[in-house]
């Protein structure tokens, strides 16, 4: 009802609601990414095409700049480019198989790509490495990625997440959706519930993140 007013309002100083309109979005957008965190950042994936462009011309210069190209390999799959990162990532395996973090990015590309058995191989070998890689990580986009095809495999990776990681509320999310897939409706509101109590607990500078998946649980959940 107070949007309702705001956008009469809107319109009536504007003389057009199409404008009042766009301005009403605007409006709603820019509180929203003050004060909740639900809609993405606009301005992030300029920043990000800006600085994979500054890399690229980096490497133009220099191609054996190993950090350059991990770096940009890392902003591809910001931009979701998946398939032009796992190429730059495989030609760097010789000198990177003591890294964790080059075999979780290669496998989370191999896991985006569909190629799950060998996205797998590469994010178990980052978690050998380093079994809290990028926060555990790893155990997230690998609960994600078998989620629907092997949900037990899928909900034993997100229990291994949250091992590592117990203040996500994405993880209970998603083990959430599994158990409701897998029809075990108790096991899935628990999990729903988890999420919105790990999600009253956080600090302040942390619900901003987490606070999609605390709303999406608490519908989910009822």
């Amino acid at each position: 009802m107070k949007i309702f007013f705001i956008f009469v309002l809107l319109s009536w100083l504007l003389g057009n609601p199409f404008l009042a309109l766009i301005v009403l979005l605007v409006i709603i957008y820019v509180l929203d990414r003050r004060f909740v965190g639900i809609t993405p950042s606009l301005l992030k994936p300029f920043k990000r095409r800006s600085r994979v462009s500054k890399l690229k011309r980096q490497l133009l210069l220099n191609p054996h700049d190993t950090p350059a190209k991990s770096e940009l390999a890392h902003e591809l799959i910001g931009l979701r480019k998946f398939e032009e990162a796992r190429s730059l990532l495989a030609g760097m395996e010789d000198r990177m198989t003591q890294s964790a973090e080059y075999w979780s990015d290669l496998g989370q590309c191999e896991l985006a790509l569909g190629q799950l058995e060998t996205g797998e191989k590469h994010m178990r070998e980052a978690l050998d490495i380093n079994p809290r890689v990028k926060f555990g990580l790893p155990y997230l986009l690998l609960g994600d990625a078998w989620a629907g095809k092997d949900d037990e495999k899928a909900a034993a990776y997100l229990r291994a997440f949250q091992d590592v990681h117990a203040s996500s509320c994405e993880a209970y999310y998603l083990l959430g959706k599994i158990y409701d897939r897998l029809g075990d409706r108790a096991a899935a509101k628990q999990a729903y519930r988890d999420c919105v109590g790990v999600y009253r607990t956080l600090p302040r500078y942390m619900k901003r993140r987490e606070r999609r998946w605390a709303l999406l649980s608490s519908v989910r959940g009822r």
